[in-house]
């Protein structure tokens, strides 16, 4: 079971035997780019170990699953980053055992500044149950595809909000949209190079290649967990540069095979606010 932990940009996933807290896109280090262009800012780790212990005080999850992004600078490490991170999990190893970090693209050398005991695992993503979680910068694995539910983070969602005087307003969202499931098997089979003839079935392709059948029939979209980065406009018109950098994030968003025009998009607090084609008026 998937719920999101209101109002914040958390979720727990429940099985039978665990409670798995999961959030996405820290990018701890985000101050040194700002720094780089003359605005200082103190780093805000320490506010999100804060809410995270807040959240961890009240939950209590079994284990923690990042989805990527810890860091923020892509291939190397700076200062900061060296202090703050081995800091943030350091913590965190004290309250929960059991803690996995999916790489993400901006985590590149994040291996040793983490505690030998968090469990890093690939782009590629993790099944639990019926739920698959990955980065969302590159494919998921093969047995993601398996799993009902996909969750990702890595795109950062809003939507954007302009009053009558011209002043825009931008916040953070949960998104949930229906995959196709045969265009997503379709896109993925491509990225293995297999050939596709015009009337294959492509679901029993992909289990003769892949051994897997495919299930996935839903996509959620994390929203990030540090408050002050920025994020991408959902709404934003097709024309508008925020949409088109759309297709730059991610080959599952990018093949088509997600519905982003009908997704249902929620506030953290859990307030419906409409499909993302009703609120590109709004923009």
């Amino acid at each position: 079971m998937l719920t999101p932990l209101q109002p914040y940009p958390a979720l727990l996933h429940r099985t039978r035997n665990q409670r798995t807290l999961v959030i996405a896109d820290l990018h701890i280090g985000w101050e040194v780019t700002l720094a780089q262009e003359g605005i200082h800012v103190p780093s805000q780790t320490p506010k999100m170990l804060n809410k995270l212990l807040q959240i961890i005080q009240k939950c209590k999850p079994s284990s923690l699953l990042f989805l990527g992004d810890v860091k923020h600078t892509i291939a190397k490490v700076e200062l900061e980053e060296w202090r703050d991170i081995p800091e943030f999990f350091e913590a965190l190893t004290k309250k929960v055992n059991d803690i996995k970090v999916i790489l993400g693209n901006h985590d590149g050398n994040l291996e040793p500044l983490l505690p030998e005991k968090v469990r890093i695992l690939p782009p590629t993503g993790l099944a639990e149950g019926d739920v698959g979680f990955f980065h969302g910068n590159a494919w998921p694995a093969p047995q993601l595809l398996a799993c009902q539910s996909l969750v990702m983070g890595h795109v950062h969602p809003t939507v954007a909000f302009r009053d009558p005087l011209g002043f825009r307003l931008t916040t953070q969202v949960w998104v949930k949209a229906k995959i196709n499931s045969e265009k997503l098997a379709k896109a993925f089979l491509k990225s293995l190079s297999v050939k596709i003839e015009s009337n294959a079935d492509v679901t029993a392709l992909l289990k003769q290649h892949s051994k897997v059948k495919m299930r996935a029939s839903e996509l959620f979209i994390m929203p990030y967990f540090n408050d002050f980065l920025g994020g991408h406009p959902l709404n934003r018109s097709s024309q508008d540069r925020y949409s088109r950098s759309l297709e730059y994030l991610g080959p599952v968003l990018r093949s088509g095979s997600v519905d982003l025009d009908n997704a249902e998009t929620y506030l953290l607090d859990g307030t419906f606010l409409g499909t993302v084609s009703q609120l590109r008026s709004l923009s």
